[in-house]
């Protein structure tokens, strides 16, 4: 009976041994922190496959939760200071919330500089390496990227021309296309992406310069008769998305760990989330097609025009980068060359 006993103890040891190593807790815990819901690009075909790949490469030592929509508090201008102060261990956020925070981020930003968000995202992170370390020495970004090229989304009138804008009120998505608005004639108002479908709804904006990616799950083509498209191979605008660590959190990583982070950073991750970013575009466009929603491009010399109106907001940013004792006709015009490196 002894002998059974001490068996069946030993059986037992050796299964607890074999069941703990198998649900061996994390070393590390990461606490990712955004403003978008769950369900979002960002959220579901992004940051959730990111934390799982991370997690899987890592054999389980990290561990990842995701809290969307300002779940750890605060607001999103509130997201970059957040990670930075170790309130949250990574974030992803638009450095362009907090105004002239981070001027040489928006270089993309700029009328007419933007090309693909695969294209682009894969040029910003090559001119964050180049340019931008400074900028963002506060945190350990792990990607720097865009999303597709925006397009004016209007609700009563087709936008043909630069006259059609005269007098019009448009959501304006960033601080440089804020400016170029009123060079070409409309009145710019500044809103979050979320606040826009009750804004057009109430008539409170005429229309929005959007993506396609966000105008269908706000069902702004429901809302919309009129798209304007912007011909040639750049878009008048895009977006600058930050995807940061916290510095100590990352420098206090064993050197492996690192290297899972590392591997899933920069230049390959830009190329993969730029794409995911260009293809869904696809659905929007798609479900204001089948809406009988209207089309236009603006193109030709009436586009050449349009260039020629927003070319002041390209010259004042570069007048700031000068005063910054920097070439800012040198660095928009390697931000422009790598937009095209990426293109081909």
């Amino acid at each position: 009976m002894k002998k059974y006993i001490r068996t069946g103890i030993q059986l037992i040891l050796s299964a607890s041994v074999l069941f703990g190593l198998s649900v061996q807790a994390a070393e590390v815990e990461l606490k990712v922190h955004h403003f978008l819901p769950a369900p979002a690009t960002a959220h579901a075909k992004f940051i959730q496959p990111w934390a799982e790949k991370v997690m899987k490469e890592s054999n389980g030592r990290i561990d990842i939760k995701i809290y969307p929509a300002m779940q750890l508090g605060g607001k999103p201008p509130q997201l970059f200071d957040q990670v930075r102060d170790g309130v949250a261990d990574i974030v992803w956020t638009v450095p362009g919330y907090t105004r002239g925070r981070f001027p040489l981020t928006e270089v993309f930003e700029l009328p007419f500089v933007a090309g693909t968000a695969e294209a682009t995202s894969q040029a910003a992170w090559e001119f964050y390496e180049k340019y931008m370390r400074e900028e963002y020495k506060d945190v350990h970004p792990i990607l720097i990227h865009t999303h597709a090229p925006g397009q004016f989304h209007m609700r009563d009138k087709p936008i043909n021309t630069l006259a059609d804008l005269k007098n019009t009120k448009v959501r304006a998505p960033t601080r440089t296309i804020n400016e170029a608005l009123k060079l070409i004639g409309a009145t710019p108002v500044g809103m979050p992406v979320p606040a826009v479908p009750q804004a057009l709804s109430k008539g409170v904006v005429d229309g929005a310069m959007l993506p396609y990616e966000v105008t269908l799950p706000l069902k702004v083509h429901e809302l919309v008769k009129f798209h304007t498209e912007i011909g040639g191979d750049r878009g008048i605008y895009t977006a600058m998305f930050l995807f940061a660590m916290n510095k100590k959190k990352y420098e206090s990583l064993p050197a492996d760990l690192k290297k899972v982070i590392d591997d899933n950073s920069g230049l390959a991750l830009a190329k993969q989330i730029g794409k995911v970013w260009d293809e869904a575009d696809i659905p929007g466009r798609e479900a204001a097609k089948k809406r009988g929603n209207q089309f236009n491009t603006i193109e030709g010399a009436e586009l050449e025009r349009w260039k020629v109106a927003t070319q002041p907001v390209v010259d004042e940013w570069i007048k700031t980068a000068n005063d910054q004792g920097l070439n800012g006709q040198q660095m928009y015009d390697d931000a422009r060359m790598l937009v095209e490196k990426y293109s081909h």
